[in-house]
């Protein structure tokens, strides 16, 4: 075996377990779903690939094996990792769960406010057509 490939492999795996130790502890400490989601997304998607990133080279560097699947799971972390922390962020805000008390500022507010108003008034219209 390749003892540069053992240690490339292992510095990844070991910064990918330090992101992950870094996700879990904001997920506990944060106060909302959203930082919370925040950390979960963020940092355990960075964990992962780092591990993942240095399971592949360990293997192409010490045994000459190439994965396709470690490259399928990189690929798919990745993609969908981001995807549901903002999907589930956004189903949060529509639900109009509070954002923590040290929020200074909630940007979406107004726009959903505005589009809220139209969204009711379309409905209201559109029962009134229906009544006709």
């Amino acid at each position: 075996m390749n003892a540069s490939g053992e240690v490339i492999g292992a510095i990844l795996i070991l910064i990918g377990a330090i992101f992950s130790l870094i996700s879990a502890i904001g997920n506990v400490r944060l106060p909302d779903v959203y930082t919370r989601s925040h950390a979960a997304s963020k940092s355990s998607t960075l964990g992962v690939l780092c591990a993942l990133v240095g399971t592949l080279l360990y293997f192409l560097i010490s045994d000459g094996f190439f994965s396709i699947r470690l490259i399928l799971g990189i690929f798919f972390v990745f993609l969908t990792a981001p995807v549901a922390a903002h999907v589930i962020c956004r189903a949060a805000y529509r639900s109009q769960v509070p954002l923590a008390e040290q929020s200074v500022q909630d940007e979406l507010k107004d726009y959903y406010m505005e589009n809220e108003i139209f969204e009711v008034e379309d409905k209201v219209e559109l029962v009134n057509d229906q009544a006709k």
